[in-house]
């Protein structure tokens, strides 16, 4: 299991509504959505070892 590190992020109103609502359509909560949604553009840029690529099946 991977570790989880909080920070700090700061996004535009309008951006963070439609992730909210994205997130809400999904059932997701607003920070699960930002982590799939970083998921699947780190597995398309080819940016995740075989490792971390298992956890992102969500």
């Amino acid at each position: 299991m991977s570790k989880k590190k909080a920070f700090a992020l700061r996004i535009d109103a309008n951006k963070l509504a439609a992730i909210e609502k994205w997130a809400a359509d999904e059932f997701r909560s607003t920070n699960g959505q930002l982590e799939w949604i970083i998921d699947q553009a780190l597995q398309k840029a080819s940016r995740l070892k075989k490792e971390d690529n298992k956890q992102g099946g969500q």
